[in-house]
């Protein structure tokens, strides 16, 4: 017998409604794929400036608004007072003099004429786009940090009588930010030579030192030196990405 025409003309519809879910599917996977392959295309030539501009860039300055955020506010920022009385507890008198030494070099008898000193090679060398990039790098570092002290007013410590009093304001450190800008500075224009590593190797544990000077001399909160760190890494990216904005399509640009 026969199926009857209701039966072959619901069979027909259940046939042409499964072959279109197949041709969507299909059609889907293709999508998909192709969405794949885009991405996968596009972090194998920008990986590399992806990762700079979210860790480099987007990351400090998230930070930064976060910190800049509770001083406005003039809001406490928790960790400030226990790190500060846990630094003033490791005071000792052959500790003084040592770090009173390092702050003095984290900044102007130390990082501000090698920032000068540094330009003034470049330009000697007629390296002119490195020597733009580390003007406009550490001398707008100095600037910003200027603008931000008066934005922000913010008092310094006055837990106990520091040894190397400051009268300005504190917020974001100045010590903090130009140490880390010499840092990235250097390690942006050595990138691509061997001398990558030693100045990693160097600047680290120096801007490091500086900070923790800050500290144990009582001028500096933690967070402001969390900040002059983050406004500096964030701003030597930008300014690199500026100033090398040809070079962006390849890892590095050769020098």
């Amino acid at each position: 017998m026969s199926p009857a025409p209701e039966s072959r003309a619901a069979a027909e519809r259940a046939a042409a409604t499964d072959q279109a879910a197949a041709v969507q599917s299909g059609s889907n996977d293709n999508a998909l794929q192709q969405v794949t392959r885009f991405g996968a295309a596009v972090l194998r030539r920008h990986g590399w400036l992806l990762l700079l501009v979210f860790a480099g860039l987007l990351l400090p300055l998230w930070g930064f608004a976060e910190l800049a955020d509770e001083i406005h506010e003039q809001e406490a920022i928790v960790f400030d007072v226990p790190v500060l009385e846990y630094a003033h507890g490791l005071a000792r008198e052959g500790y003084d003099k040592l770090f009173v030494i390092v702050s003095q070099l984290g900044y102007l008898y130390g990082v501000v004429p090698f920032d000068i000193g540094l330009v003034v090679v470049l330009v000697a060398l007629r390296r002119f786009r490195e020597a733009i990039f580390a003007a406009i790098a550490l001398g707008g570092s100095a600037l910003l940090n200027i603008a931000a002290k008066q934005f922000f007013a913010r008092e310094r410590p006055s837990l106990w009588e520091s040894i190397a009093p400051e009268h300005n304001y504190s917020f974001p450190s100045g010590h903090a930010m130009g140490s880390m800008t010499l840092a990235a500075t250097l390690i942006g224009l050595s990138w691509t030579t061997r001398w990558r590593w030693p100045v990693l190797i160097v600047m680290a544990p120096f801007v490091l030192l500086v900070g923790f000077s800050r500290l144990y001399l009582g001028v500096h909160f933690p967070s402001d030196i969390l900040a002059g760190w983050a406004v500096a890494t964030a701003w030597v990216v930008a300014v690199y990405l500026v100033v090398y904005r040809g070079g962006l399509l390849r890892p590095w640009p050769d020098r």
